[in-house]
């Protein structure tokens, strides 16, 4: 008798809906008094803590 087969889930579904799955998230870096923005910076997903996947 052949082991009972299980469905994987689909990828997107597992995916963290804050950082798409790539355990990243940037952020605008604003300078002056302006509060101009100059670039990006990226950081780690505290949702997922950086793993890409749903903590839920």
């Amino acid at each position: 008798m052949a082991p009972p087969k299980t469905t994987r889930p689909a990828a997107e579904d597992t995916q963290c809906p804050v950082c798409k799955g790539t355990g990243e998230v940037s952020r605008t870096v604003r300078v002056g008094r302006k509060r101009r923005t100059v670039g990006k910076q990226v950081g780690l997903c505290l949702n997922c803590l950086g793993s890409g996947h749903n903590p839920n």
